[in-house]
């Protein structure tokens, strides 16, 4: 029977397929006699690799591969594969609703109940404003459908590989690159990965090109965004306000300054974790490798 390394929380289906069909090691000790490892958050570096002796397949749970040193795993042959799109439509619900937390102050007017609304609390409605979106992909075009569709908002987006004929076939508008998206969107929105090219893309001077009434929300990943940097534009109002579910570090620690601001509102990590969302990326996660395992042994459990 097929071993497979298990330590995070994934739906109870997917937990009851892979017991079906595997056995499931949870503890360190047992990496060594692993074939397969499904990961949410663990990092699997060359060190993890060197532990994993046997392992002949990696299931990430989720859109995001950064946490596993690809490399590494290909110069092993050991197969890496994510579930991409599983978790699209509830990271692309998280980012409406921190936009409407930051627009209608929220958090603010929570800690003023018991007193008549204060005009400090003025809102703005969504409805005519511009989302801007950096990364065109699933989740940026179904956030897209919810703004556009919804509000009545428009969308722009930029990324590397889209271009005006992608644009044309859905709701956002093609953007020339990542300055023209921050200078013209009162919401920018986060939807890349995390690699090389894109850590830290945006520091000071990005953050100096969005407009003071701008609202940043990053539901993608914490490297993208230089922390202190967007710490010190909150506090000296350069742009409106700021939402994250993810952090450069996680878990966040509570001496973050970001975590210290009024203007900003911060999500333990939820963006794919909705029930749909969980059964979907699990049960692919684990369906993936259960079949890579049966073909790489030639149909042998």
């Amino acid at each position: 029977m097929y071993r497979v390394y298990w330590q995070e929380p994934i739906h109870p289906a997917a937990e009851a397929y892979l017991r079906a069909h595997v056995q499931l090691l949870t503890r360190a000790a047992d990496l060594p006699l692993a074939d397969a490892v499904l990961t949410r958050n663990l990092r699997i570096d060359a060190a993890f690799l060197e532990q994993a002796k046997n392992l002949k397949v990696i299931a990430i749970h989720g859109t995001g591969r950064d946490g596993v040193d690809e490399e590494a795993a290909q110069a092993r042959g050991v197969e890496v594969f994510s579930t991409p799109g599983r978790n699209a439509q509830a990271v692309a619900e998280l980012i409406a609703a921190m936009a409407l937390m930051l627009s209608r102050r929220l958090p603010q007017a929570a800690a003023c109940l018991g007193e008549s609304a204060p005009a400090a609390l003025l809102g703005q409605e969504l409805r005519g404003k511009c989302a801007g979106f950096l990364g065109t992909g699933q989740i940026a075009r179904r956030a897209a459908e919810i703004f556009c569709g919804g509000f009545g908002m428009r969308a722009i987006g930029y990324s590397p590989s889209y271009t005006r004929k992608k644009a044309a076939q859905c709701r956002i508008g093609f953007a020339p690159g990542v300055e023209a998206v921050l200078r013209e969107a009162d919401y920018v929105c986060m939807c890349l990965p995390l690699n090389g090219e894109t850590r830290g893309m945006l520091g000071q001077q990005e953050l100096g090109w969005m407009k003071r009434s701008a609202y940043l929300i990053n539901c993608a990943r914490g490297g993208l965004v230089d922390e202190q940097a967007l710490a010190e534009a909150l506090r000296r109002g350069r742009i409106a306000g700021a939402a994250a579910d993810v952090f450069a570090e996680e878990p966040v620690s509570p001496e973050n300054p970001l975590l210290q601001l009024p203007n900003f509102l911060a999500t333990p990590h939820i963006g794919g974790n909705t029930e749909q969302a969980l059964y979907a990326a699990g049960m692919a996660a684990a369906e993936g490798i259960v079949q890579r395992l049966t073909r790489r042994e030639g149909g042998r459990n």
